[in-house]
């Protein structure tokens, strides 16, 4: 049976800490629906109702482009150990970029790693938590080092070239990337 909460309890935080991989979901209007799960210790709990998580550069910038359009999102945990868990955040989010006003003060929350592209920051509005009961136990090995070895191959410049010619999601919405102007501040 799913429960829901308005913010996080000691419990979520305690649970949220012992999962090595999340997944993210956004959309926006007439768009499809992104995917993706997350490791490499990127995830934080900045309070009871904030969390964000690190993204470093991979195949495209999507969730970047649908928090920009609609900001909508959902974080997943789930346990694939015992107990059988299932936790849900919902809210909504923004890109932090290093070139915006608080990057500093985010990113001291985090170890960054190589290709760091920017941080997201989530108002969580709802959590829920399920039973978790048709997900298999599944031991972690290890995480993977592929993407920060790709990334400590390439210099700045290459780096900058690729978040340059990056401009679009695959549907055609814009995405902000660390080569463009600071994001203005919202009065």
């Amino acid at each position: 049976m799913a429960e829901f909460f308005d913010s996080l309890s000691d419990q979520h935080v305690a649970f949220v800490a012992r999962q090595p991989v999340f997944f993210v979901a956004t959309a926006a209007a007439e768009t499809r629906i992104n995917l993706s799960p997350k490791g490499m210790d990127c995830f934080r709990v900045l309070s009871r109702s904030q969390v964000a998580y690190l993204d470093v550069a991979g195949s495209g910038n999507e969730t970047n482009a649908h928090l920009i359009a609609d900001g909508r999102i959902t974080i997943m945990f789930c346990a694939f150990d015992n107990p059988a868990l299932i936790l849900r955040l919902y809210g909504r989010g923004a890109p932090v970029l290093p070139q915006d006003a608080g990057w500093g003060e985010l990113a001291a929350h985090f170890t960054l790693l190589p290709g760091t592209r920017q941080i997201f920051v989530v108002d969580v509005d709802q959590v829920q938590t399920s039973c978790g009961w048709g997900v298999p136990h599944m031991s972690f090995d290890r995480e993977r080092e592929t993407l920060s070895k790709y990334h400590r191959q390439h210099d700045e410049a290459v780096r900058a070239a690729k978040y340059a010619a990056r401009t679009q999601s695959i549907d055609g919405l814009p995405v902000r990337n660390p080569t463009q102007a600071p994001q203005q501040q919202q009065q």
